[in-house]
């Protein structure tokens, strides 16, 4: 089967390349594994919600059309939109087929799946950036009584053995976890480090409303200092609700959640942390107000000081001084690893890897495999990358290079 170009996945990402190549008049399929929204369908978490409010849902051509503008989608409603969107789009769709293997065949790419093979010139790896859950090697040395999970495999609390419960990581999905788990009524102990404390609103607007308002959000990958590290930046403690609750590490202790240091070792029974968790808190705040303070000079450069409430500040994080450097594992049943999550390229098969693994492009563009490209990863051509909405500005960049890279071969080969 003969394509011009192969896009693998139909989540939002690959959907919106659809759209744009469709608008391009490019011929193409969409692969996917299971159904639209796979992802959103068998691996999120019962009561996960949105960090974005429904009125940033939107894709090329396609906009949330609900009546609740500023609440925040439920898993089920995102897999509505997505699926909304797929009618919309109405895409050349194979699902139920899965990539087993992309390699270069000539000047163009053989795709292998497990219902047949395509050739096409082109490939957009449209797969998801958040295949495989990060866990830190020390995972291995737990004992084998102590239940572990990555976010992938959490569903919720009543699933849980009965204990204490230990939570690694508290960017967004941590901190969630750890709330919902702590309400439930087991102990909760959260392991603290690096992480990016956000407030939900601010000066009486969502802070993603002022971070796409200031231009934040469109921050583009070739104009930050250093690319690595922002994509390796931790997600915003946000969580989506109807009362838009600031929460944070302050929120939790006030529930009762236990605050520790960044898991360092396990010895034995013994979970050993670091003793870093007073600077890593300092850090998150005063990043946290260098933020508030560039949103404040936009609204004072823009004379906006009458439209919107007063500039104000939030109050430091509070921790321990001397948090707790060590747990008996008998005060853990389980651990949760949300310490993050890494793409599955594990079928990509041609050398455009770094030493590291990481795909090496530039925002979206494989430069030492003409023809691949990849969609919705952190911060691929825009710090908005990695949310629903950033996907429409990085599909058209990168179907409009598409296009070109086309018109070059048609002019090469005349």
């Amino acid at each position: 089967m003969r394509t011009t170009t192969v896009v693998v996945g139909a989540g939002h990402a690959g959907l919106a390349v659809s759209r744009c190549l469709t608008e391009l008049s490019i011929d193409h399929v969409v692969i996917e594994r299971g159904e639209v929204a796979n992802t959103w369908r068998t691996e999120r978490w019962d009561s996960l919600r949105l960090l974005t409010p429904n009125w940033q849902s939107r894709l090329p051509g396609f906009a949330y059309r609900g009546d609740d503008p500023d609440g925040f989608m439920t898993v089920d409603e995102v897999v509505r939109f997505i699926e909304d969107y797929a009618r919309f789009v109405d895409p050349p769709l194979v699902t139920h087929t899965t990539v087993t293997s992309v390699t270069r065949s000539g000047d163009g790419y053989r795709v292998e799946t497990d219902n047949g093979v395509w050739w096409a010139e082109t490939v957009v790896i449209a797969s998801g950036g958040f295949n495989l859950p990060k866990v830190p090697e020390i995972a291995s040395a737990l004992p084998t009584d102590v239940t572990t999970l990555t976010p992938l495999e959490y569903r919720g609390p009543d699933l849980l053995p009965e204990g204490g419960v230990l939570v690694v990581g508290a960017s967004a999905t941590g901190i969630q976890i750890a709330a919902e788990i702590h309400r439930s009524g087991r102990p909760v102990t959260l392991s603290v480090g690096e992480h990016v404390r956000m407030p939900r609103t601010y000066r009486g607007r969502d802070i993603q409303w002022w971070m796409e308002k200031t231009g934040r959000a469109d921050e583009r990958y070739d104009e930050v200092d250093d690319i690595v590290r922002a994509r390796r930046v931790p997600s915003p403690q946000l969580v989506g609700s109807r009362e838009r609750d600031i929460f944070d590490l302050n929120a939790l202790t006030d529930m009762g959640v236990r605050l520790v240091g960044r898991l360092a070792g396990i010895s034995g029974r013994e979970l050993q942390f670091s003793g870093s968790l007073p600077n890593k808190v300092k850090l998150a705040d005063l990043k946290m107000g260098r933020l508030l303070d560039q949103i404040d000079e936009w609204i004072v450069e823009r004379g906006l000081e009458d439209e919107v409430e007063p500039p104000h500040r939030f109050p430091p994080t509070r921790v321990d001084p001397d948090p707790p450097l060590s747990l008996r594992v008998g005060e853990v049943r389980t651990v949760i690893w949300a310490t993050g999550f890494v793409p599955d390229h594990s079928w990509l098969h041609i050398p455009v890897f770094d030493r590291k693994g990481q795909l090496k492009h530039e925002g979206g563009v494989v430069t030492e495999s003409p023809g691949l490209y990849r969609i919705g990863l952190t911060f691929l051509r825009r710090r908005k990358s990695s949310f629903i909405f950033g996907a429409e500005d990085d599909a058209r960049d990168i179907t409009r290079h598409l296009a070109g890279y086309l018109a070059s071969r048609v002019r090469a080969a005349g």
